[in-house]
């Protein structure tokens, strides 16, 4: 028997910026990052619009076109922006991606042209899914606008539309050209939406950061008013988070059998199809971390008084703890405890759960108890129906 073995590294780098004004002709970002390999060349751009996000910005098209045009040494537009639908609309919708690939080929869009996301969490998936696909892979610019895109999704490599009625069922790793943060955005994003989005940094906090989560703790009154500094620091950290453990995970592709970022998610993804997605990506995981964190107590790897700070702190921000998606049963018992099966499946057979081993750290187990499971269900149910007076 003959045997090689081939190997070969890839080293991926992107840039992430923290600006004000994107579209601002003066602000060089936007063109700096599209022109970042060849900045002597003119750059053909595909700008991707969330329709919502047009409607609340209505001067934004003239602004991508004016900027476009200060900035023509580096950009050139491929065609007028395309508007979509975004939400999870746009991923359930398994034409969405053939649509604009469509496009892409109608506009003959190259390996160095770039296809500029402009948009929330879901958008980006769906369209950075497209992208992936068309020769392989086009360069995407990413412009998340919503909290929950800007701090987790949004600095991200993974890209998917939901299928078979599983969360992210086809999709791609595939990491951004480059990644545009910009707050002013969330000026018009709805309050539920931006609360929805704070449910990441909770997460991220109480598994890599314990400093963090006493910030959040400190400052809960004030990111409950959406205030925007506090707001602008929580999504800068919790972004700076997800991309130090990409980097230095040693896994960026979850090749793996684990999900560390994943804490509360087992749950939440079922959550949200249970739902058929009332239910936002953030709420779902809120209610996946309340889950969690009390099956974290009830076995023993944290005191019950750190788990009533985490639940305290998703009440004082205004996250839910439960929904009646929750009852829904089949003769094996609840029907979110099928999330434990379709994580398996990601991960290759192997079940890998996070839990919590403290405020600020994460512990990966191997199987979940079902039975406290239940009685983690049953606590949630009995604690969101509680009237809040009685919980301070």
């Amino acid at each position: 028997m003959s045997l090689y073995v081939q190997r070969f590294a890839v080293t991926l780098d992107y840039p992430v910026y923290f600006t004000r004004g994107v579209f601002d002709p003066d602000k060089p970002d936007l063109a700096a990052a599209v022109g970042r390999k060849e900045p002597a060349r003119r750059h053909r751009c595909l700008f991707v619009v969330e329709e919502r996000v047009a409607e609340l910005w209505p001067h934004l098209l003239s602004d991508i076109a004016e900027y476009v045009r200060a900035h023509g040494d580096v950009m050139q537009l491929a065609c007028p922006p395309l508007i979509v639908t975004g939400g999870e609309a746009c991923k359930n919708d398994e034409q969405a991606p053939a649509r604009l690939l469509s496009e892409f080929e109608a506009q003959k869009m190259d390996r160095h042209a770039a296809v500029v996301i402009v948009g929330g969490g879901a958008l980006q998936d769906m369209v950075g899914y497209a992208a992936a696909t068309a020769h392989r892979g086009l360069r995407v610019v990413r412009v998340p606008t919503t909290v929950l895109s800007q701090a987790d999704s949004g600095v991200g490599v993974k890209n998917g539309i939901n299928a078979f009625g599983k969360k992210n069922f086809l999709g791609t790793f595939a990491a951004p050209f480059a990644v545009l943060i910009d707050t002013h955005f969330l000026r018009t994003l709805p309050a539920d939406q931006a609360v929805a989005g704070m449910a990441e940094a909770v997460k991220v906090a109480l598994i890599k950061d314990p400093s963090f989560f006493t910030w959040l703790l400190e400052h809960a009154p004030r990111l409950a008013r959406l205030e925007e500094s506090s707001l602008a620091t929580l999504i800068r950290r919790c972004a700076e988070l997800h991309l130090a453990h990409i980097a230095t995970s040693g896994d960026p592709f979850e090749l793996g059998t684990a999900r560390p970022l994943d804490f509360g998610h087992w749950a939440a993804h079922k959550l949200e199809s249970l739902s058929a997605y009332r239910l936002s990506h953030g709420e779902a995981v809120a209610i996946g971390i309340a889950l969690d964190t009390h099956y974290s107590a009830e076995t023993g790897l944290i005191s019950h008084r750190d788990a009533e700070q985490v639940v305290s702190l998703l009440e004082q921000l205004g996250l839910p703890l439960w929904d009646d998606a929750l009852e829904l049963e089949t003769p094996r018992g609840p029907r979110v405890l099928e999330g434990l099966d379709e994580f398996r499946e990601h991960l290759g057979g192997e079940l890998t759960v996070t839990l919590l081993d403290g405020l600020g750290r994460g512990r990966e187990v191997h199987e979940l108890d079902e039975g406290v499971i239940r009685t983690s269900l049953r606590w949630l149910r009995e604690r969101a129906r509680r009237p809040r007076a009685a919980t301070a």
